[in-house]
């Protein structure tokens, strides 16, 4: 890819994603300043800004525990632990991901933590459908997540969206304990209000979606900068779908 063209791409990427986050923490301030007023609006995105903050302080190794997953020794993958060192050394990070095995015959790999504690998951099925070089791509997306704090944008907009559809659910409690009192004048509420309550959920989670699609496409272009190519992760991507 032309390097000028590679970076707009990059820059552009990375400017979707705030717009992004943003959308979803003003969706959940609005939610909040619906049920709580301004002090509502505050507390809803305060309490998503301090878990986003304290979420470091959790194991992110719980998750591959619960995917049975192991840690991997040199001797298992010497190739694969040369490519991560490599390719973690030309990303910039200031220390080596971990690296475990999954079993499971799904194509698969996935990064858990921060650029200071961070390990890659990789799947049996993958360890056995890919080739050195592709295996090699599969680690440069992963890291490419891991230079860009993926997994932490992505914990916000994940607690972002929980918390936008429990106040969802708990407005619209409200709302139906209310309707007798909404329908007989008793109880102004606009319409629009009552359309937030509604859809609130259904935009927060496509607002995700768009997110996770960007951060993604994003990893790709970090891989293929990594790998000098962006041929090895297209093959590598052209099987993982087969195999699904």
């Amino acid at each position: 890819m032309n390097k000028t063209l590679w970076m707009k791409n990059k820059i552009y990427a990375q400017v979707q994603s705030w717009l992004l986050v943003i959308s979803l923490a003003t969706l959940l301030g609005l939610m909040g300043e619906l049920l709580g007023g301004r002090e509502g609006a505050f507390f809803a995105v305060g309490t998503v800004v301090l878990l986003y903050f304290l979420n470091p302080l959790i194991s992110p190794f719980l998750i591959i525990r619960m995917h049975r997953g192991r840690k991997m020794a040199y001797a298992e993958a010497p190739r694969l632990f040369q490519s991560l060192k490599v390719l973690a050394g030309r990303a910039g990070l200031p220390h080596v991901p971990s690296l475990y095995y999954i079993p499971g015959e799904t194509a698969n790999a996935f990064t858990v933590g921060s650029r200071e504690n961070a390990a890659i998951a990789v799947s049996d099925g993958l360890l056995r459908r890919l080739s050195s070089r592709e295996l090699a791509a599969v680690l440069a997306h992963e890291i490419s997540h891991i230079r860009h704090n993926d997994t932490r944008i992505m914990g916000f907009a994940d607690l972002a969206s929980r918390l936008t559809h429990t106040l969802s659910a708990f407005g619209q409690f409200l709302l139906f304990l209310n309707l007798p009192l909404v329908l007989f004048g008793g109880f102004a509420i606009s319409w629009l209000a009552i359309l937030l309550l509604i859809f609130a959920p259904t935009l927060s989670l496509m607002l995700q979606l768009a997110l996770s699609r960007t951060r993604e496409y994003n990893a790709d272009l970090g891989a293929a900068e990594l790998m000098g190519s962006p041929e090895p992760l297209a093959s590598a991507l052209t099987k993982m779908e087969r195999q699904r």
